[in-house]
């Protein structure tokens, strides 16, 4: 039975609508894939305002605390007696004694006085902050400040001396949270402050940071604990070795833990249903080091399969040897799937 032409032409084209069809659905799926990448690689936004509110001066409590009342009375005779040793008259002597108290009180009062603090300290917070991420270059920021003010009515704020306090509940859609903190005067009266800085999340989630150290260099400590907070490998997290998923799940009670010996190490992983890297993984993980999903193998040596252990500072002829060669430095390990 022949076919005429008309009917050749209005006969359906599945092969071709097929064809089609997972064209658009490849096409759906890489945008997707696209869109999800893209919201993941966005650092969440924290409130750029850091409030701080200043706590009790230690130094001052230490001061007063620190000897009796007996004590101090004590004290204050023997600089009373030392001066009328010197010829000074008993009145005189007290009088400058209470002179040199008032004068040093005053001193701290007038260093204390004035706003500031909270700005030098949030700026300083900022810019190390920053220094860390141009100096170690992660693959991805997961840490910014959330700026909603228009430039120009950002230099108008700093124009007339005043920060940006104003939030509403449209801004805080976009927000993980912020940071606040408090600071006081060092026990020691050197000059140093203690500052402890919390965030605080949207999801009602904590995290605390806190340091020590003179004012201009004290923030130094607290953003490399807020960077290494962020950035670090987390465990459980999977990374991309490949065309493959490897997930790092980390040891038992810890991301990385010590063994006594490959055999403790592999009965861990094989505990957790997981097993140890290969060499393969091991040397990609450590380039991929630990602000870019790795694990940096520094000095330590590793457990491998097999009985195996990567030592790092033992490079030839191979870094891969028996435990019996590497006696010694601890065994680390942590178990991937």
């Amino acid at each position: 039975m022949h076919t005429s032409s008309l009917e050749k032409n209005h006969r359906p084209r599945w092969p071709s609508l097929r064809r089609a069809l997972q064209a658009s659905l490849l096409l759906v799926g890489a945008l997707a894939g696209e869109a999800a990448l893209a919201q993941v690689a966005r650092p969440i936004q924290i409130w750029p305002t850091i409030p701080f509110v200043r706590g009790k001066d230690l130094c001052q409590y230490q001061e007063n605390y620190a000897k009796t009342k007996n004590e101090q009375s004590k004290e204050m005779l023997q600089n009373v007696v030392s001066l009328i040793r010197e010829g000074a008259k008993e009145a005189v002597a007290f009088g400058i004694v209470q002179a040199m108290d008032d004068m040093e009180n005053a001193n701290r009062a007038q260093a204390n006085t004035g706003m500031g603090m909270d700005v030098l300290l949030e700026g300083s917070f900022k810019a190390t902050l920053d220094a860390y991420y141009r100096d170690l270059q992660p693959g991805q920021r997961k840490i910014a400040f959330f700026n909603p003010m228009p430039l120009t009515q950002l230099v108008r704020g700093l124009r007339d001396q005043k920060r940006q306090g104003y939030l509403d509940d449209k801004l805080v859609r976009d927000l993980y949270g912020i940071f606040w903190g408090t600071y006081s005067f060092a026990q020691d009266c050197n000059g140093q402050v203690l500052v402890t800085m919390h965030l605080e999340g949207k999801d009602g989630t904590t995290r605390s940071f806190q340091g020590q150290g003179f004012p201009q260099s004290v923030m130094q400590g607290l953003a490399g604990q807020v960077f290494d907070y962020f950035q670090k490998t987390k465990f459980p997290s999977k990374v991309m070795v490949g065309n493959r998923s490897l997930e790092l799940l980390g040891a038992p009670s810890m991301p990385v833990a010590h063994t006594a010996g490959p055999a403790a190490a592999q009965r861990a992983c094989s505990n957790m249903n997981a097993r140890l890297p290969t060499v393969a993984e091991l040397e990609y993980l450590a380039a991929l080091g630990d602000y870019n999903g790795g694990v940096s193998l520094r000095s330590d040596v590793w457990v491998l399969p097999g009985g195996m252990v990567y030592a790092p500072d033992l490079p030839n002829p191979s870094p891969v040897r028996s435990a019996d060669e590497v006696r010694g430095p601890d065994l680390h390990f942590y178990c991937v799937r």
